[in-house]
């Protein structure tokens, strides 16, 4: 059975009602990402940040898988597919997606901040008076911008055994992520799906420059003719 390794991103989710960052005016949800989603944010004014991933978490509760999650987990059935998301959400998994790896972090988790391995599911608001078990505050199981993404080294090896690539919805812009396609060998089958195909300088690239839902569909008609 053939490997298959699905790199999304934000793209993929957006169909299902989650807001991408990289959209419109760069704002994420009105908020700048240096007020929310960074160390610095959190020590300046951590509150401001759980409301803004309390808000983010109960938006995730309540959406559903869209027909590119659906359509990803169905080709299960014909390869052993892998998906690598930098997505926070769980909606691969919901979706009925087996080997799923979140390069920066899950929104339904969180965890001490003096303790990465220490780690907790939530699926309620997080208060300031939350601890861990070792004493310290808890703080969402994200990976924010100007930290380390140490999930990288576990995608990597997955990249480089695929035997064929499709990268969804991810405008290839938020590194070290967007440096992973570098990894997948040369000679293996590659698509692209987004509604605007991120650069890439590989002519044997297939593009399909459709929003996730109706590209993956064309990916099935690709992958298995009839």
């Amino acid at each position: 059975m053939k490997k298959l390794v699905a790199l999304t991103g934000a793209g993929i989710s957006a169909e299902s009602g989650l807001q991408t960052f990289r959209d419109g005016d760069g704002l994420w949800e009105n908020h700048r990402i240096e007020d929310v989603a960074t160390p610095r944010a959190w020590r300046r004014d951590p509150q401001l940040v759980l409301d803004f991933y309390n808000m983010r978490r109960q938006q995730v509760l309540n959406a559903q898988p869209n027909a590119a999650h659906i359509g990803l987990a169905a080709l299960q059935v014909h390869f052993d597919v892998h998906i690598i998301t930098q997505n926070i959400d769980d909606l691969h998994e919901r979706a009925g997606s087996e080997n799923v790896l979140h390069l920066h972090g899950k929104i339904l988790e969180c965890r001490s901040e003096a303790d990465a391995t220490l780690v907790y599911p939530i699926t309620r608001d997080m208060l300031l008076t939350d601890r861990a078990a070792d004493g310290a505050r808890l703080r969402p199981n994200i990976v924010w911008f100007e930290e380390p993404v140490p999930m990288i080294a576990e995608a990597i090896p997955i990249l480089a055994s695929a035997d064929i690539f499709v990268l969804v919805g991810s405008s290839l812009v938020v590194y070290p992520a967007a440096g992973l396609v570098d990894y997948v060998p040369p000679m293996v089958d590659k698509y692209v799906i987004d509604k605007k195909i991120p650069p890439i300088n590989d002519r044997s690239v297939i593009r399909i420059e459709k929003p996730a839902t109706e590209g993956i569909e064309i990916l099935r008609q690709y992958l298995l003719p009839n």
